[in-house]
């Protein structure tokens, strides 16, 4: 299975702070893959370094073929018309499909005509979509493209996003704070916390390997690899990888991707790695 974005020993700070350490994983082609972690987990950080616009202190970054990249603050020149914006896209980009812009944004009724400034939010992260693919990428790199948007532009955004997706094999790499935006579209997962990665892997086989646990409170944990637990009253709820508990009176049942998560993000000594070598920060 061929890669789209490899991170081999990745170490990235800034002056004498780590924000990045020791972070190997591989992204195969044609997926898209769901970045989360909390703030100041370096979500952003390993973006920008896939993308070249930081420079790693230790380890390497590979990219198969072109990448493109939307920021947070989607950046658009507000005093520009749309057409505008796309004329700037194409004298910036070797690899330029007009056609398929102006044909998106006519499918999306984003007139060319009228100021950026006066798009909604939502029409902006179009927009800004728009541009980035419109430059032919191989590996499409999203930093938080639903950010500040309502519920119902976020769905329209993330399904246009995945109509391009099912047309062109595209790899993307997306991060949210909002698990469920990631829940329907993403099929690899990405975990990052505190700078170190915890979690990598195909969605559907992370969510297949772990369970969920419920059981009082002396019941034993014997046999089992537990990732995170907490106690209410007399009762214990866990997140654990593998076989259940071999005590009979624990009750087990399949996690949902919000809570496989959280039971990672709860417990930052807990991984959920595939074995790559890595180059230690």
């Amino acid at each position: 299975m061929s890669s789209a974005l490899e991170v081999t020993g990745l170490g990235v700070r800034y002056r004498r702070t780590w924000v990045l350490r020791d972070c190997s994983l591989a992204v195969p082609a044609g997926r898209v893959a769901a970045l989360v972690g909390p703030n100041g987990a370096g979500k952003t950080t390993l973006m920008h370094t896939a993308v070249g616009l930081v420079r790693p202190a230790l380890g390497s970054v590979r990219v198969s073929g072109e990448a493109a990249f939307v920021a947070q603050d989607k950046p658009l020149y507000e005093s520009l018309t749309v057409a505008e914006m796309l004329a700037f896209g194409r004298r910036m980009n070797r690899r330029w499909d007009g056609d398929a812009a102006a044909a998106r944004l006519a499918g999306l009724s984003i007139p060319l005509r009228r100021k950026v400034g006066r798009l909604s939010g939502g029409q902006q992260a179009q927009v800004a979509v728009t541009l980035a693919l419109a430059s032919r990428p191989d590996l499409l790199v999203l930093d938080e493209p639903l950010a500040n948007l309502d519920p119902l532009a976020r769905h329209e955004v993330m399904r246009s996003i995945m109509a391009e997706v099912a047309e062109r094999r595209l790899t993307v790499l997306l991060s949210s704070h909002v698990v469920s935006d990631l829940e329907e579209t993403g099929d690899w997962l990405i975990v990052l916390n505190a700078g170190r990665l915890q979690v990598s892997g195909d969605i559907e086989e992370l969510l297949d390997g772990h369970l969920v646990v419920t059981g009082p409170d002396e019941a034993s944990t014997a046999g089992t690899q537990v990732v995170s637990a907490s106690r209410t009253g007399g009762q214990v709820g866990m997140l654990v990888r593998g076989a259940p508990p071999l005590d009979p009176r624990w009750q087990a049942r399949s996690p949902g991707l919000d809570e496989l998560v959280m039971g990672y993000l709860r417990s930052p000594e807990s991984a959920a790695l595939p074995k790559l070598t890595g180059v230690g920060a």
